[in-house]
């Protein structure tokens, strides 16, 4: 079939309005877990610093004579610790004729763009605090001052490998790094190991954060071994939402894109955060 002789055609008109959708899609994540997670305070100077206190170990021989003058106990100071406010941004900039001429899918060009930067700023932040291995900067007038991440902070109660020369951070105040090691599996007795340790210690965590390869993992521990299927729904669930250990049920499991840790970083676990390292993370 041929089209007909001086019909006049699409491919040969001049003027024919274009189809442009007034919608725009995006699909890259916009979710923060860990940052919209834990507990925001106000800083006030750009070393932000607050106060620890520590107890006397419990003494279990603990018996005194009646009547008895009593000596003063050793008295344990608060510990101070720190962390600098580190800057970042995403700038916006539109020209005046852009900003005035019709837009597909929005209606101010600045706004706009303004919204994504805002965006982009969280995903910044989320990777900064739970995706890189960073340590505490001071900086100065050529170089930045930098928050210490997570990692900096977890000293104890974490499960790694012995190979590879794996270490938690040399103090407890953002001013050290990890130190990779060997990768090991992400696995339940390892889970419950440091969750015990943590309890031991008086931690108290309430939220797990895995990157989407040990979310799976997550899900085939025991009680959840086997999928349920819901005949009502036609729905097989075979995913976790919480954990219900003998020392604290952890609740809200996180998938979180942002926060890869390591490929060989140790199984950190904290007191706000149980951190899972994402086996095909790519950060160092």
């Amino acid at each position: 079939m041929t089209t007909p002789t001086s019909t006049f055609v699409t491919y040969q008109a001049v003027g024919n309005r274009e189809d442009l959708s007034d919608m725009i899609y995006r699909i890259d994540p916009v979710d923060t877990p860990f940052m919209s997670g834990v507990d925001k305070e106000k800083a006030t100077a750009v070393n932000h610093e607050w106060q620890t206190q520590a107890l006397a170990p419990a003494d279990g021989s603990n018996a005194q004579l009646e009547g008895d003058d009593p000596n003063t106990n050793v008295t344990t100071p608060t510990v101070r610790l720190g962390n600098q406010c580190q800057i970042s941004y995403k700038v916006a900039r539109v020209s005046g004729t852009q900003q005035a001429v019709d837009h597909a899918g929005r209606d101010n060009e600045l706004a706009y763009q303004e919204m994504l930067k805002g965006l982009e700023l969280k995903r910044d932040l989320e990777t900064i605090l739970c995706g890189t291995n960073q340590a505490k900067v001071v900086g100065n007038t050529t170089t930045p001052r930098k928050t210490a991440s997570i990692l900096s902070w977890i000293v104890s109660n974490t499960s790694k490998g012995s190979a590879g020369g794996a270490a938690d951070p040399s103090a407890a105040d953002g001013s050290a790094i990890r130190t990779d090691g060997t990768q090991i599996a992400f696995t339940e007795a390892r889970l419950k190991t440091v969750l015990s340790a943590i309890w031991i210690n008086g931690g108290k965590p309430g939220t797990i954060l895995t990157g989407a390869f040990n979310k799976q993992v997550f899900s085939t521990f025991t009680g959840r071994s086997t999928a349920m299927e819901e005949a009502k729904s036609k729905k097989i669930v075979a995913s976790v939402d919480a954990y219900d250990e003998q020392h604290r049920l952890c609740k809200q499991l996180h998938s979180a894109r942002l926060c890869v840790i390591s490929t060989r970083s140790p199984l950190g676990m904290g007191e706000l955060a149980l951190l899972a390292q994402d086996d095909r993370a790519v950060s160092s």
